[in-house]
């Protein structure tokens, strides 16, 4: 399948669908698309693949496009400024962490998958209910902040602060660290714990989380004031 990425740190990507293809993306991540593209929302896989959805952070219903009468466009965002990462799912698995889908063709395989490990689930930042991806074509992910691919080594170590993980690949053994001393722990910044990745196997690392960037717009916000002109709300400078 033919795409298009566009933008830097707001990105969309555009897919060219052939008649005959079949995409399905997250509800809500269409940006626009041309006039010869029909567009279903489905409960894809039924009622509990919806349910399953909606515990790994996604809608309850996805949409499908389909073209008609000659090849045509459909493009899709995140809900954040971010990356988004095209890739060939043949023959491939990967883990993704919650929220992480947003669109994909019909030959790729979306199931939840959990944790395996508990200290992982309470620790790692990553949540107890990830994504798995499988199956035969290409899939798009996004995550907040700038994304980074790395493809680890047999026995090759990264440690990656907490929450930072978008995914890795089933080969890939995922765990959970303290960090150093107590006075490190309390004082360094990064919290008590550090996701631990060894290889083989890809893994994709995103440079800020969506937490972070609340937190860094949430002085800005307007807030609820007891009067004025301002409609009972004032903006942080």
């Amino acid at each position: 399948m033919k795409y298009n990425l566009t933008g830097d740190n707001l990105q969309f990507v555009t897919l060219e669908i052939e008649p005959g293809d079949k995409v399905y993306a997250e509800a809500g991540a269409l940006v626009y698309m041309s006039g010869n593209i029909n567009m279903d929302a489905k409960l894809q896989g039924g009622l509990l693949k919806g349910l399953k959805r909606t515990l790994a952070g996604e809608s309850f219903m996805v949409t499908h496009f389909t073209s008609v009468g000659g090849p045509g466009l459909a493009a899709f965002g995140g809900n954040c400024p971010g990356k988004i990462v095209a890739m060939d799912i043949t023959g491939k698995e990967f883990i993704a962490q919650r929220d992480a889908f947003l669109c994909a063709e019909e030959s790729v395989k979306w199931e939840i998958a959990f944790q395996k490990r508990l200290g992982s689930t309470f620790f790692g930042g990553e949540g107890f209910i990830l994504q798995h991806l499988s199956g035969e074509g290409m899939v798009f992910l996004h995550a907040a902040g700038d994304l980074v691919e790395v493809d680890l080594k047999p026995d090759q170590v990264y440690k990656v602060s907490t929450a930072h993980v978008v995914g890795w690949e089933p080969s890939v053994t995922y765990d959970i660290q303290a960090v150093g001393g107590i006075k490190t722990a309390m004082f360094g910044g990064e919290g008590l714990f550090m996701t631990t990745l060894t290889g083989p196997g890809k893994v994709i690392i995103q440079s800020m989380t969506l937490p972070q960037l609340a937190n860094a717009v949430q002085p800005f916000l307007p807030t609820q004031s007891s009067g004025g002109d301002s409609g009972g709300f004032q903006l942080k400078f």
